[in-house]
């Protein structure tokens, strides 16, 4: 059987409910950064706001595996602003850094957000500011108060603003089976259903600008390429081409898409121009080439080939010319998409008679297995590069987990009520996130 059709077999296994994914952290960094995030205070009068500030941001710090969140019920004091900070409270406690803000009201409908951040042993102010808010979007921003903490502590980019999505499929009161197209927040909350269909769902993929899926739906029993919005609901499909129409892959520039087509009899790769609705065939060989990515910078496509007997990594320009082999490690690599910054990929390896995830450092050919699953799948890079999704198989059941880059950080996502849930990608920076850096 080959690939693709082992991948549409799997969509059609049954998942119980849709509901929200709840993520467990399974192995942490050793010597995690201290920190306190004290609860904000409300300064308005009538009932505070509906979101707990300060228990989303100390989440997002734990979840990431690189600080220890000390809890509220463990502090001695509750300071709100850099005037109440006694810095002899935290030192105490071991603290290395600490939180501290207040929410008070800002117009009819709003808020205004303040925090800093501060080095307990320094006894210093690191960063703070003050962030319009409204009723409905509280919890983006503790995230983006978790994302300027992150970076100012770490160097890089925090990614809790982000969102993810993944495939689920549920059954109907009938016991029919019904696949949705669900995009959730980082954390898992707020999952919203962006495609329900009777019919299998394949290879979602996010536009650059994060505004967009791409994905394989099939009508009639027959697969096509759609571009969906993902906040109005509008979708177009792009390609329905006779035989397979398969895994979309978006140009860094978002004007292009790579994909798998077989009307030329042989499934090859094709670059598909949205605009003109152009078509260039990148391949041309009689092995399957499928799982097309872009490079950051729109140079190169690598897709996976079983052209020298096995599946492997393969690339070659976007622009067209000739195809070279990047995997030599292992009997079977498959499924491989670039990291952010374009000098590594995240692919599927087979190590004995199971599937990992690993990374593949493109500059000395080094290949570093990360997970440790039985069936593990559909890697996709956080877009600050810290992190990884995938797919994995665990009792029996599919679910979502994450392992850092370095494999020292290890999550587990998991869909509240059981259930499987498969195919997941981590969405872009987009506009706003990037604004909030």
């Amino acid at each position: 059987m080959n690939k693709i059709l082992v991948l549409v077999v799997g969509l059609l296994w049954h998942f119980q409910a849709i509901a929200a994914l709840t993520i467990e952290i399974t192995e942490g960094v050793e010597g995690a950064l201290p920190i306190a995030v004290v609860p904000f205070s409300w300064e308005g009068t009538g009932a505070a706001p509906g979101q707990d500030i300060a228990a989303i941001v100390s989440s997002d710090l734990s979840r990431s595996g690189r600080f220890k969140t000390l809890p509220a019920s463990d502090m001695l004091a509750r300071p709100h602003s850099d005037a109440e900070v006694e810095y002899r409270d935290w030192k105490v406690l071991g603290m290395e850094n600490l939180v501290v803000g207040r929410i008070q009201p800002n117009g009819s409908a709003g808020y205004l957000v303040r925090f800093q951040l501060f080095d307990v042993f320094k006894g210093a102010l690191l960063t703070g500011y003050s962030i319009p808010a409204t009723a409905g979007n509280l919890r983006a921003t503790a995230h983006r108060i978790a994302d300027i903490v992150y970076e100012t502590l770490t160097g890089e980019k925090g990614a809790f603003s982000t969102r993810i999505a993944y495939v689920e499929s549920i059954p109907d009161a009938d016991g029919k089976k019904r696949v949705v197209l669900q995009v959730a927040d980082a954390d898992g909350y707020g999952p919203q259903t962006i495609l329900n269909s009777p019919d299998p769902i394949m290879s979602p993929a996010w536009s650059p600008d994060g505004l967009r899926l791409a994905y394989v739906s099939f009508v009639r029993g027959k697969p096509g390429i759609y571009v969906q919005e993902v906040f109005t609901g509008k979708r177009q499909q792009v390609a329905a081409y006779p035989g397979i129409n398969g895994a979309p892959a978006w140009s860094p520039d978002g004007r292009q898409l790579a994909l798998t087509l077989s009307k030329d009899g042989n499934p090859e790769i094709y670059v598909l121009n949205l605009t003109s609705k152009g078509l260039r065939r990148l391949t041309e060989h009689y092995a399957i080439d499928t799982e097309p990515s872009w490079s950051p910078d729109g140079r190169t496509i690598v897709f996976t080939s079983d052209r020298g007997g096995k599946p492997q990594i393969y690339r070659v320009p976007a622009s067209g010319g000739r195809v070279e082999r990047v995997t030599f490690e292992g009997s079977y690599n498959a499924r491989a998409s670039y990291s952010p910054d374009g000098k590594s990929l995240t692919l599927v390896t087979r190590q004995g008679a199971d599937f990992r995830i690993a990374t593949l450092q493109l500059g000395n050919g080094r290949l570093q297995v990360l997970s440790d699953g039985v069936l593990d799948e559909s890697p996709s890079f956080a877009p600050n590069g810290d992190m990884i999704i995938y797919a994995t198989r665990t009792g029996g059941r599919h679910e979502l987990a994450a392992v850092s880059v370095d494999g020292r950080v290890r999550q587990r996502l998991t869909l509240q009520g059981g259930g499987d849930v498969r195919e997941p990608v981590w969405s872009p920076f987009t506009k706003s996130n990037r604004r909030n850096q």
